[in-house]
């Protein structure tokens, strides 16, 4: 996300704020293992503010003040504790831990904490590890898939997320097969399953789901035409920066 560095950060904190967040990284720096005390405070500490101003509250992908706060404090101790620091802590703690994961070199422990949010139903939890370029760069293509289909069930916007640059072959099929079963069902489907099966042209196709448009069942009929409609507002986007 643009502007979630330290400079946009500093931008948001009050002086009692910045200095303690300045104290806790000079401790953090000098002994790594001090960062398991720090890190619940964050939220405490700095606040839990939209790190932009102009965010929309209700986007997942937009950062907090506390989750910058927590990516400095992970960043001035190497990673240290990071797993641990995300098994016990609560969500926004988690999410912390996760937003840091691009800053960080990759590990085993990285790896293990990225897969384990995107096996929650937390959007929250999700947004921040499929949102991500750690997730584009890291997850092979099978657990890229999943991560990716996981976002379409949950709600996670795919707009602009680093993944997109490689949307795999399964995830195009499993949007498909998504796809068909909500409409066979009569249900709407998320206009964001196009960003997937866009680099796959005809695996929609051999889904079978232009036939809907004739189905005998009205709510199947205007759930295939209210998918197939919203193909013309969709676009692929480029991938969000931070």
């Amino acid at each position: 996300m643009t502007g979630s560095g330290p400079a946009a950060l500093d931008a948001r904190l009050e002086p009692a704020a910045r200095d303690w967040l300045a104290t806790a990284l000079e401790a953090v720096r000098r002994d790594p293992g001090t960062v398991r005390g720090y890190f619940p405070a964050v939220g405490r500490r700095l606040g839990r503010d939209p790190l932009d101003p102009a965010a929309d509250p209700a986007d997942v992908h937009a950062w907090t003040v506390d989750d910058a706060g927590r990516v400095e404090l992970l960043r001035a101790a190497g990673g240290a504790d990071l797993e641990r620091l995300y098994m016990h802590g609560d969500a926004a703690e988690r999410r912390g831990v996760l937003r840091a994961l691009d800053v960080l070199p990759p590990t085993a422990e990285g790896r293990a904490v990225l897969l384990d949010a995107l096996r929650t139903n937390d959007v929250r939890l999700v947004a921040a590890a499929a949102g991500g370029r750690c997730a584009a760069a890291e997850l092979t293509d099978a657990e890229l898939a999943q991560a990716l289909l996981k976002c379409l069930f949950v709600g996670v916007p795919l707009t602009g997320i680093p993944a997109l640059a490689r949307v795999p072959a399964d995830a195009a099929r499993m949007a498909a097969d998504l796809v068909r079963e909500r409409v066979a069902a009569g249900r709407d489907v998320p206009a964001d399953a196009w960003l997937l099966l866009d680099p796959y042209p005809g695996v929609l196709e051999r889904a079978g789901l232009a036939a809907e448009l004739d189905s005998a069942d009205p709510h199947r009929r205007a759930a295939a035409s209210r998918f197939l409609g919203a193909r013309a507002a969709s676009a692929v986007p480029t991938p969000r920066e931070d």
